[in-house]
């Protein structure tokens, strides 16, 4: 599909295929584009070219209120002078569903997310995530073919959204529905979804599980956006085997994976996430059949975060992010502090190969 707003193109030839029942992601930055094809797939835009099919159904022209295609928005858009009750039953009394089966609908779903005492009050006597989890309920209560969730979490605090989360992929699994997510949140696609179509100026970049996205990047951007990372840019001058040698720009040379099966002459950027990165005061044992990369540094920034320990370690010209984790009691073990003289290193199987731009 593509979808353009005067010059902008917003979506740009986009194909998607998505799976019934599947946990799916629309992840981006702000103005990639993700919103727009949420809302082309539920019926708020129309795409300037491409047709939307739904289970083998042309629903291109069909306004919202004639597809199975639900939408929660980030601001909930509950009525605040209905009941929970009422909000969640609203769209089957607007289908003329017989009573009973209301009742039944509506008490099920509130006890599914677990709302039964709260069915009577007004949306204003709610918590965010209590408002969230009616918008949800009030989107699924007659059972649509696909939920659309446009950054439903983005207005809750820290701890709500890790909550809300867990929440959600508990009702995915209950209703087995599909979903639709969009968020720039990467930890919020990681965490939920089957797949996820990582999105940049109108573009699929990458279509993939989260592991594959995370650990085999499809470009510079998509390395970049998920996680932190470092890029070291250099030339292949040595190819023995499956591994080459990258003689880097501003920093010694480095061993890595030949994933691209690159020449030598060629130019690379190899991505090597900070967790990757070990960081000690004495140098690496060698490993048996492997040549791990051993680089003498200086430790310029430290900054503690409870679970692990973010290192800014100098090696050359480049200033390299490392993560160490605490596993056991950290005032138990070795103290590293700023300016120590330290041993940074890694596998050549942990680096791994972005185009160079």
């Amino acid at each position: 599909m593509t979808k353009r707003f005067g010059a902008l193109t917003a979506v740009d030839d986009v194909t998607l295929s998505i799976a019934k029942g599947e946990f799916f992601s629309l992840l981006g930055p702000s103005g990639c584009g993700k919103t727009t094809l949420l809302r082309m797939l539920g019926g708020f835009e129309r795409p300037d070219s491409g047709r939307i099919y739904l289970e083998g159904k042309d629903i291109t022209d069909l306004p919202p209120n004639q597809r199975r295609v639900h939408t929660v928005f980030q601001n909930y858009a509950l009525f605040p002078t209905m009941t929970i009750w009422d909000n969640i039953a609203f769209s089957l009394k607007l289908a003329k569903m017989p009573k009973a089966e209301i009742e039944e609908k509506v008490d099920a779903i509130l006890e599914m997310i677990q709302m039964t005492d709260h069915a009577w009050k007004y949306p204003n006597q709610l918590s965010g995530g209590q408002k969230q989890r009616v918008a949800i309920a009030r989107a699924l209560v007659d059972r649509p073919q696909v939920l659309l969730l446009d950054e439903p979490l983005a207005a809750l605090d820290l701890k709500l959204r890790q909550h809300m989360l867990i929440e959600l992929d508990t009702i995915h699994d209950q209703v087995g529905i599909t979903f639709m997510y969009v968020t720039h949140d990467q930890g919020e696609a990681m965490s939920l979804s089957d797949r996820i179509a990582v999105i940049n100026r109108g573009h699929v970049e990458q279509l993939d599980g989260p592991a594959k996205i995370y650990e085999a990047p499809a470009s510079r951007f998509v390395a970049s956006f998920i996680g932190d990372t470092n890029f070291f840019s250099g030339e292949i001058v040595a190819v023995e085997g499956d591994y080459c040698t990258i003689q880097c720009t501003g920093f010694p040379a480095i061993r890595a994976f030949n994933d691209k099966n690159l020449a030598v002459g060629q130019r690379v950027d190899l991505s090597v996430r900070p967790e990757k990165i070990r960081v000690t005061l004495n140098p690496p044992l060698p490993e048996k059949g492997a040549t791990i990369n051993v680089f003498p540094s200086t430790v310029r920034e430290i900054v503690y975060q409870g679970v692990y320990t973010k290192y800014w370690i100098q090696s050359g010209d480049l200033r390299v992010a490392t993560l160490k984790p605490h596993s056991r009691f950290l005032l138990d073990q070795e103290s590293i502090t700023w300016n120590d003289k330290v041993y940074m290193w890694w596998h050549p199987d942990d680096g791994y190969m972005v185009e160079s731009k």
